[in-house]
């Protein structure tokens, strides 16, 4: 692998883990990334975009490595280990399906900088009325702990993780922002969040793989994954705890101001011709 590729697959990694757990859209930065730096938008730059988040997953698998084992060890006779793992397979329905649906249909015709541009946009502005909504209607929270979760409020948030399917929208910022919709505590919403992407970027990744995995069989291509890979799983492993600790004093307007900033300076500067995105 040159020098070249080594110093691309770093970077991407980087922002893969950085965004990954913040509602700013990680597929929709690693689109806008590869962009500039000249990494296509071909099968290649696509499925490894898919692959190296679960780089970033075995960083939120570390940080709940306490709970996770507590879960598989407790499951058979446990009733609350039991519901939580029936609410994230609930919850991870909705992405299977439509995704296996629409897989090659997002890839095909979302994978660009202006759809990204768009989501980013939309979102901000949602993000903007359901934290005014959460803060003028504090008796709407009815979910303290993700052991208040009942298999409905996982589906409706599995449903709100299905429409980050689309490029720019936020996997993590779709199932939290839907989960204080919806009646989550801020900090019950990114829990469930970051262990229902645990089931969901295994899922997605292995799919990927089962789709386009041969256009990896190459050794450079291998060394590529694997620099992208790494760099996830360490970014992603301090962005995570310190998201944690801040939710627990702050709510999410900076990320929706980035992100309608973000997407407004895309659209500008693409249509001005100032940047070719």
């Amino acid at each position: 692998m040159t020098l070249d590729l080594f110093f691309i697959a770093f970077i991407l990694g980087l922002v893969e883990g950085l965004t990954e757990f913040l509602p700013i859209s990680s597929t929709g930065h690693l689109i806008l990334a590869g962009s500039l730096l000249g990494y296509g938008e071909d099968d290649n730059s696509k499925t490894f975009y898919v692959v190296i988040q679960l780089g970033a997953i075995f960083a939120v698998c570390w940080e709940y490595r306490q709970r996770l084992w507590k879960l598989c060890t407790t499951l058979l006779y446990a009733r609350a280990s039991q519901k939580l793992a029936l609410n994230l397979i609930i919850a991870l329905l909705p992405a299977v399906v439509l995704g296996a649906l629409l897989y090659s249909l997002l890839r095909d015709h979302l994978f660009a900088p202006i759809p990204v541009a768009c989501a980013l946009i939309i979102g901000g502005f949602i993000i903007l009325l359901t934290e005014r909504r959460y803060k003028s209607r504090p008796e709407t929270v009815r979910i303290q702990t993700i052991d208040d979760i009942g298999w409905q409020d996982a589906l409706k948030v599995g449903f709100a993780q299905a429409v980050a399917m689309i490029p720019g929208t936020s996997r993590s910022g779709a199932t939290i922002i839907g989960g204080m919709l919806f009646g989550f505590s801020r900090i019950a919403a990114t829990e469930f969040s970051f262990l229902l992407a645990i089931p969901t970027m295994f899922a997605a990744t292995f799919y990927s793989l089962y789709k386009d995995g041969q256009i990896f069989s190459s050794g450079d291509l291998i060394s590529f994954l694997s620099v992208g890979f790494i760099t996830a799983f360490i970014s992603a492993f301090f962005c995570v705890r310190w998201l944690l600790r801040y939710i627990s004093h702050h709510d999410f307007l900076p990320f929706a101001w980035y992100r309608i900033g973000f997407g407004l300076l895309i659209l500008v500067t693409s249509g001005t011709g100032i940047i070719v995105w």
